[in-house]
């Protein structure tokens, strides 16, 4: 049974990750320290909730630098909603956190008016279906298999902008706007979405993750 780390750093609904992971017939761990987290095979940053508390988490327990290394390495990485945001270069919620710098990009709030000036509901809330940026985008990545028009659920009010084009893996619409759901740049692969709770595609995905 192939075994995945689970940061554990104070935030995030690890219990329905691990059940989804198990699901899968993988052997979730719990990682706390950075010795947990350098030993890990595969490794996935989960979370719920603000920016700063996430990263002041990730900080406080050491994690953070263990995280980057772990990154370097070329082992798997998953960042799940607050996760993926994290991996991010900087956020400008509530102020101007850095973030840890793996993806070249800012998170920003998300827009509150469509593209034809109507108001809209932040946050985004629901089950979305996922589009690809570019005609290709997904040929030889973790969206590959089956990804194209599935829908994934989504609970965020603020948005990855990947500097680079090409880490944007999956947006979906948003009153016309094109919002980031996925990025990945080699090793490192971001879900704004929740794998956990959606369904069957969603399980597909993590375990298509347990194979990299």
């Amino acid at each position: 049974m192939k075994s995945v780390g689970i940061v554990d750093y104070g935030i995030g609904n690890l219990l329905s990750v691990m059940r989804a992971f198990e699901h899968c017939g993988a052997r979730p761990v719990l990682v706390s320290t950075p010795e947990g987290v350098r030993d890990a095979d595969r490794l996935v940053l989960p979370g719920v909730g603000a920016f700063a508390d996430g990263m002041s988490g990730l900080t406080a327990g050491g994690l953070a630098d263990a995280v980057r290394a772990y990154a370097s390495s070329g082992r798997p990485l998953l960042g799940i909603c607050l996760g993926m945001q994290m991996l991010a270069t900087e956020s400008e919620e509530f102020g101007l956190h850095p973030g840890l710098q793996l993806i070249a990009g800012r998170v920003v709030r998300m827009p509150s008016t469509s593209i034809n000036g109507e108001p809209l509901k932040v946050p985004s809330v629901g089950w979305r279906e996922l589009q690809e940026p570019v005609q290709g985008r997904w040929r030889g990545r973790v969206m590959e298999e089956g990804a194209a028009h599935t829908a994934v659920y989504l609970v965020h009010s603020y948005q990855v902008i990947p500097e680079n084009p090409e880490d944007q893996l999956a947006v979906y619409s948003f009153g016309g706007h094109r919002i980031t759901a996925a990025v990945q740049t080699g090793n490192i692969i971001g879900y704004q979405f929740h794998p956990e709770k959606s369904g069957p595609a969603g399980l597909r995905m993590l375990g298509f993750f347990m194979t990299l």
